[in-house]
Order: C-alpha cells, then sequence, then structure tokens
C-alpha cells in the first residue's frame, strides 16, 4: 500500500510539473509576442508603503506623491527616445494627452470644500490601473451638497504602470485608511462620512468597514457608495503569480504582464502587470472572508448601509459574487443594491447572446429580502423609456416608477467601466464638456476602418464608457446627502 502511495505521489508530483513548465513555455512564448517595454514598464518609482502610510499624515503622503511626480519626468519623460515621443504617448511633454499640461492633472490626490461650513466628509476610492479622475463628477456633486471630499490617489496609480508591479493589496487598505484619518480629522463626528468606492476602490471601502468593526480606533463610515464593487473577479487572478515566474529571467521580462499597450489614456494605465491582477483578487477574498466571520459574529447589523449601482453584464467584476458573497450575507440595515440591465429594445438585440439576454432573470434572488432591491430596465420590449422597479426589504411587492431617461438606440448594456461618467465626461463621454481639454476624446469616437489600422485592438474603444442613467446615480446620492434636488 505503502509503494502505491508514493508511486502515485510521484506521478501527480510529475503531472504538476509537466503542467508548471508547459504554462511557463507559454507564458514566455506570449511574452515574446508583446511590444517592446518602455521605460514607463520599467521604471518603478518608490511609493510609500504600509507602515509608513499607517504612521503618515495628509500632508505627509502629497509631498511624498509630489515627489513621485518630479521622479517620473525625470526617469521617464525626460528619457523617452525619438520613437517614444509620439502623440498617443501621455508620457511625452508634447503630446496633447501630457497630464501634466492640464489645468488641473486628476493623476493626484486631491482635496475638495464646499462654500460654507461642511454638512459631512467623503472619501474617495478610485479603481485599478485608475486615477482619481474616475470619480471626479461624483466627487464634485459632494461638494456641491456641502460636503468635505478627500479623493487619494492610491500608491501604484496616476504615476506609470510598472509602479503596479511593486505594490500590495496592504498598501491600498493602508492609503484607505489614511484617508478616512484625514477625512475625520477635517470634519469630526456626528457630521456624516461616506465612503464612495469604484471598482476595485469599492472593496477597499467594504474591507475598510469591515476592519472598522473589529478596531473601534478606525472612524466608521455612515454610508458606502459602491459602483462596480469589485467583489469577486476571476479566478485566473489568483494564480496570476505563477503567469509571472518566468519574468525572472532577463530575456523574458515581459511576462510580468498581461497586457502591454501604448499609453494613450492621460488618466488610467493601459497596460497592466500580472502584480496588479493578483492583488486585486487578494482583496476580493478578504473581503469575502471577513463578510463571512462579520456574519458568524452576528456583527453585520453593525456595518453601514451599503449602496451599490452594477451593471447586469460585467466583464471584470462578478455581479452574481456582490449577490450571493455581501448582499445575501446583510442583516436588515437599510442596504439597496441597484442593477442596471441590458437594453431590451437595442437595434443590436439579434446579436446579444442569449445568456446575456437572460442574465437578469438568473441574477434576481427571490424576495422577500433583507435590502432594498433595485432594477433599472425597459418599460416594455418595444419602449425605449426607462423605468425602476423596486422591491423594499422585506416585502413581496415590486414598486414601478418613471426615470425620465432613456436607453440609447446604439446601446446594448452599461459597462463596468462606464458607471461613474456623465454624458458630458471630456475623456469618456459621448459629448464632450468643451470647458474640459485632455487632448482625446475617447467616449465620443464613432470607430468605423479596416481591422489593424490602429495602434490598439478596437474592442478598447467600444466599451461604453459613459453612463446614461448617471443622472440617477447622483439623484440617489443626494438623497442620502440630504441636499436639495
Amino acid at each position: 500500500m505503502k509503494a502505491f502511495v508514493i508511486r502515485w505521489t510521484r506521478r501527480v508530483g510529475l503531472i504538476v510539473l509537466l503542467a508548471l513548465v508547459t504554462i511557463a513555455g507559454v507564458r514566455m512564448y506570449d511574452a515574446q509576442r508583446k511590444p517592446p517595454l518602455g521605460p514607463w514598464h520599467t521604471y518603478v518609482p518608490e511609493e510609500m508603503h504600509a507602515h509608513a502610510l499607517d504612521q503618515a499624515t495628509w500632508d505627509d503622503y502629497i509631498a511624498h506623491e509630489n515627489r513621485l511626480f518630479d521622479s517620473v519626468r525625470r526617469n521617464v519623460t525626460d528619457q523617452l527616445t525619438p520613437d517614444e515621443r509620439v502623440a498617443a504617448n501621455r508620457y511625452f511633454d508634447g503630446s496633447p494627452i501630457y497630464p501634466g499640461h492640464f489645468r488641473t492633472d486628476w493623476n493626484r490626490s486631491y482635496t475638495l470644500a464646499p462654500e460654507g461650513t461642511p454638512r459631512g466628509v467623503a472619501v474617495m476610492l478610485h479603481g485599478l490601473t485608475d486615477s482619481p479622475y474616475s470619480l471626479r463628477h461624483i466627487a464634485q456633486r459632494y461638494q456641491r451638497d456641502g460636503f468635505v471630499v478627500m479623493a487619494i490617489r492610491l500608491p501604484g496609480h496616476g504615476t506609470v504602470p510598472s509602479s503596479l508591479a511593486d505594490v500590495t493589496a496592504d498598501d491600498w487598505e493602508a492609503a484607505t485608511r489614511l484617508a478616512v484619518r484625514e477625512a475625520r480629522r477635517r470634519v469630526p463626528a456626528p457630521a456624516p462620512l461616506h465612503i464612495v468606492g469604484f471598482s476595485n476602490g469599492g472593496a477597499l471601502a467594504l474591507e475598510y468597514s469591515l476592519e472598522a468593526l473589529q478596531d473601534p480606533r478606525l472612524p466608521q463610515a455612515d454610508h458606502l457608495i459602491l459602483l462596480s464593487p469589485m467583489i469577486g473577479i476571476t479566478r485566473f487572478a489568483r494564480f496570476a503569480g505563477f503567469a509571472a515566474l518566468p519574468s525572472v529571467l532577463p530575456s523574458f521580462e515581459k511576462a510580468a504582464w498581461l497586457d502591454v499597450v501604448p499609453e494613450f489614456n492621460p488618466f488610467k494605465y493601459n497596460s497592466f502587470p500580472v502584480n496588479g491582477a493578483r492583488q486585486s483578487w487578494r482583496v476580493t477574498q478578504l473581503v469575502q472572508q471577513e463578510v463571512g466571520q462579520a456574519a458568524r459574529r452576528g456583527q453585520l447589523a453593525s456595518l453601514p448601509p451599503v449602496l451599490t449601482f452594477q451593471s447586469v453584464l460585467d466583464f471584470t467584476v462578478s455581479t452574481s459574487a456582490i449577490i450571493s458573497s455581501l448582499y445575501a450575507q446583510l442583516p436588515a440595515n437599510g442596504s439597496e443594491l441597484v442593477l442596471f440591465d441590458i437594453n431590451r429594445t437595442t437595434q443590436l438585440s439579434p446579436l446579444v447572446r442569449a445568456s446575456m439576454r437572460d442574465a437578469l432573470r438568473r441574477l434576481t434572488p427571490a424576495p422577500p429580502l433583507h435590502y432594498r432591491f433595485t432594477v433599472l430596465t425597459n418599460a416594455s420590449s418595444t419602449s425605449p423609456l426607462v423605468v425602476e422597479k423596486t422591491t423594499p426589504a422585506e416585502s413581496t411587492t415590486e414598486e414601478v416608477k418613471p426615470t425620465g431617461l432613456d436607453y440609447p438606440a446604439d446601446v446594448y448594456s452599461l459597462s463596468h467601466v462606464a458607471l461613474p461618467f456623465p454624458e458630458s465626461d471630456a475623456l469618456y463621454g459621448r459629448t464632450p464638456n468643451p470647458d474640459d481639454d485632455f487632448g482625446v476624446h475617447l467616449g465620443a469616437q464613432s470607430i468605423r476602418g479596416e481591422t489593424g489600422g490602429l495602434i490598439v485592438g478596437a474592442g478598447l474603444l467600444t466599451r461604453l464608457s459613459w453612463n446614461p442613467f448617471y443622472p440617477y446615480v447622483v439623484t440617489r446620492i443626494d438623497q442620502l446627502t440630504g441636499a436639495a434636488p
């Protein structure tokens, strides 16, 4: 029997070894096919890490951030070769998309203050590969509503994509604690504290609030507002670290990258290192684990009410995980989930996958629920008019109200990245605000032409980047802040 076990252990070990060698070989081959790395892929600025962040003040962080951007200019912008000094490169200071030329460089942390005495304070946490730009409009809405706003640039973001290769989930969590700490210093309790998180920032907002249940030294929020929160992602990210193993060899350094793409977006990385996927997966696993633990201890009743906005179709995060791993665990604490359905009257309807047309039915939990459940969907199968269908907590009766909004005929669904951006956003919107000019209008392009003619895949430009229901989102936020419409 012992010999049998040893024999099978050796066989399993050999199979695992062969699998790893195969994966490494595929990754090496794939890496060699990627474009050459630029200095924004190889120069790694020295961010503040978790221990330093927990000891730092907001002013300390801003001073360090200023030094980071100075170092990027010296080591990247000033070192570009002639071939890299092109209009499509955000790191070329002669490019129209170079952030240093804008009136405001939204890659950096910022604060906003309202007129008069603040009514509350809000912390903004942006998404993975993103920058503080992504929550700019919501931040300005909070400012209009009388709130001080703290929008932190999470470590690894806003500078060069290589910075994400040297960041950890612990760093993001410590930066979140720093932002909330400063928010409460500026606007003490009992004035309300809101934490707004987009994508990975949504997971960080929730993780912070779960941590605050265990640590009374951490100020607890009064409300969490989550947009496309990264509560669950693909399991590939769990093994992403293995995908980067060939990069320890100098000839295969590109294996440390999942994507190597031209950096034509002034406020978001297009290239994506393996470590970024690995660390975001760590955040989602920690959140799911802590939600489960808090539920077993009966502590979720003390969690702030959570208002989540989520597209039924989301290529980046798992909509079902938001429902099963978070909302299904919540007691009746005033939380709400808002889902944006697909457009059921779009001219593209015949081209939409059958599984996608059926997604809402599969996702909708059976009432009664402990939370308010809302769906924005077409008034009928022939109408572009969008209605709000709401089932209150502990009820089985659905309430239907008009929203005054239409689903655009050429939009078949929202996307993960669209939710925080109005149609007028200067970078991502369909009708860009002329008061802002960031050198490119990514959301206003109607791409037509021959395959292979662009420097990037057409998918990067055709994914919906603005939210036709943004007015609904900010109206719901106004209700939480108590501001007049």
